[in-house]
């Protein structure tokens, strides 16, 4: 499903986001989450244009196969599903995944990084993560809500937005 975008955003963001998806070409992960407060989706567009693709909206199209799958299967079928939604994103692009949230539904009982990680292994994968980063841990939802997870960021390359008057994108692996 393709999302309507913003067609302004932060060159010196979108050329360093370019440059680390290049860098980790070579990794076993080749996996990129944006983290920040605000910009991802904006960032995933810009990057999407420049790449002649679209991001992928996990949420309506991983929901709308879920809606068909008898709910005693999805947790087991999630992987499954994911990956056709994915496979069907071709060429040699990577894979731009935005709306990660159902992937933490908590009656499908999965590790939602590992889930998206899964898909980096054989390509490049840029997603927007829909948590925030604190403390090097990337976190969704706050402790004690349903779907909250607390991950260490140990293996993870992350790129971070930051909209200010610089605009420049900080990433670490």
């Amino acid at each position: 499903m393709i999302q309507a975008c913003a067609l302004c955003t932060d060159i010196t963001n979108l050329a360093t986001l370019e440059r680390l998806i290049e860098e980790v070409n070579s990794l076993q992960t080749k996996l990129i989450l944006l983290v920040g407060s605000r910009g991802k989706t904006q960032l995933l567009c810009a990057l999407a244009r420049r790449l002649d693709g679209a991001p992928l909206n996990v949420g309506a199209e991983l929901g709308h196969r879920l809606a068909a799958t008898p709910v005693s299967d999805r947790g087991f079928l999630t992987n499954e599903l994911l990956r056709g939604i994915t496979d069907d994103v071709g060429g040699d692009r990577p894979l731009l995944l935005d709306n990660l949230e159902v992937l933490f539904e908590p009656s499908l009982e999965i590790n939602p990084l590992n889930v998206v990680r899964r898909l980096a292994h054989s390509r490049r994968v840029v997603a927007a993560w829909p948590g925030e980063m604190r403390n090097d841990r990337l976190i969704y939802a706050d402790m004690g809500h349903p779907e909250h997870r607390d991950y260490t960021r140990d293996g993870v390359v992350f790129f971070e937005s930051v909209q200010s008057h610089q605009g420049t994108g900080r990433s670490r692996i």
